[in-house]
């Protein structure tokens, strides 16, 4: 019986497994959210992200949905992504210079430009704190728009784009640490380097108690939290300090929740937002337009121009069977930042207009992003098919005129 069963329950499992469904779920999440906010029959809908779970002043703990969601929940995505990174610095594609190099540069340029460009349009307007906002890159959005895309992306191509977003992913981490933290307890953030020092020990000593990692990385958690430091970042630090050997079985753990309701409830909460009637117009202010052309022009540019230079330089090379035509396109693709944008805006403004501003942008430069590159690998495909052609029928010519020259 059992055989049948798993039988039964495996194609249940790919689809669980497939990045595609998961950014059709969070597509279809936002959306979901954007309706039910500017639907005036479900305006409770608004008021729940927001209303305190507990009547109480005291800052305990996340007391409202929306903040224990983008606080408490979203570490258990940035254990995940922590996951990845590791991984990737211990033997995969970040393990050696050589390998790491050019998508360390590439994720590099890919943050300068956009916060640089977001300087431009914001350095008299006094909202300067989003620059981080444009720097992301969302890598279950990016890697399923890659695989809705399909063959015509390359496999070599999208394995930089995922070593390029976890780098990309450690960035945002850092910037949001560094930057867009409150004033510091430092009593706090002395108990959490000293419970972190502890997880790295048992580490450091192969310790296998599962239960003592799990009550030290609470108990660091709450420390950053009543820190003024950003505790969802918890997660990356965790993942870093666990042994390699238990890596593959939490990712098996966490893999699903995290992308089937974790993301989906952050993308419900975080664009649960009233979309004004003059749209178009808050589309033009300065935050919108250094986010969305941060995103959808200063991403592809970085990318491409840091690339570019370390190549040039022989510091780096291309991966394997891409050529810098697909870059571009890959470049395009890597300015869907949703997650770490939208978390990012939540940090970065207080105020709400300017969170739905900042919002509005992250949605259209993902819809932008995704139809771009979308159409340019399109077009790239046709292109490609008839060089193809081309050269086929150059060979058969040569072929018969060889053929008509023997006789």
């Amino acid at each position: 019986m059992y055989p049948k069963i798993k039988k039964a329950i495996q194609p249940f499992r790919l689809l669980l497994n497939d990045s595609r469904v998961t950014g059709i779920l969070l597509i279809t999440c936002t959306l979901v959210s954007i309706v039910l906010s500017n639907a005036t029959s479900t305006h409770n809908y608004l008021l729940f992200w927001h209303k305190s779970i507990l009547k109480t002043d005291a800052e305990i703990f996340p007391n409202t949905p929306l903040s224990f969601v983008n606080t408490a929940l979203m570490s258990f995505f940035f254990l995940l992504a922590g996951t990845e990174i590791k991984r990737e610095l211990s033997n995969g594609e970040l393990s050696a210079f050589k390998k790491a190099i050019l998508p360390f540069g590439a994720a590099l340029g890919g943050m300068v430009v956009p916060a640089l460009l977001y300087f431009l349009f914001n350095r008299t307007s006094g909202h300067l704190s989003g620059w981080g906002i444009p720097t992301a890159t969302d890598i279950a959005f990016s890697l399923g728009i890659a695989s809705i895309i399909g063959k015509r992306f390359p496999v070599s191509l999208k394995i930089f784009l995922m070593a390029l977003a976890i780098i990309d992913d450690l960035g945002a981490i850092i910037i949001v640490t560094f930057f867009y933290g409150g004033a510091i307890d430092f009593n706090y953030f002395i108990a959490a380097v000293v419970l972190y020092g502890i997880l790295l020990l048992m580490n450091f000593t192969k310790t296998k108690n599962s239960a003592l990692y799990i009550i030290i990385s609470i108990a660091l958690w709450y420390c950053l939290y009543q820190s003024g430091i950003e505790a969802a970042i918890t997660g990356v630090l965790v993942a870093l300090a666990l042994p390699i050997s238990s890596l593959n079985k939490l990712e098996k753990i966490i893999h699903t929740p995290v992308n089937f309701i974790i993301l989906p409830l952050f993308a419900l909460a975080n664009t649960a937002i009233i979309l004004p009637n003059n749209i178009w117009q808050n589309i033009f202010t300065p935050i919108s337009m250094g986010i969305l052309l941060g995103l959808v022009v200063g991403k592809p540019i970085g990318i491409f121009l840091f690339s570019r230079i370390l190549v040039y330089l022989k510091i780096a090379h291309l991966p394997a069977k891409t050529s810098w035509i697909q870059f571009i396109g890959m470049g395009t693709l890597a300015g869907i930042g949703f997650t770490m944008s939208i978390f990012t805006t939540t940090l970065a403004f207080d105020h709400s207009i300017l969170k739905e501003q900042a919002t509005v942008a992250i949605l259209l430069a993902m819809c932008l992003s995704f139809a771009i590159s979308s159409i340019y690998f399109f077009i790239l495909d046709i292109k490609q098919i008839k060089i193809a052609r081309s050269q086929q029928m150059l060979k058969t010519n040569q072929a018969n005129n060889w053929v008509i020259h023997q006789n």
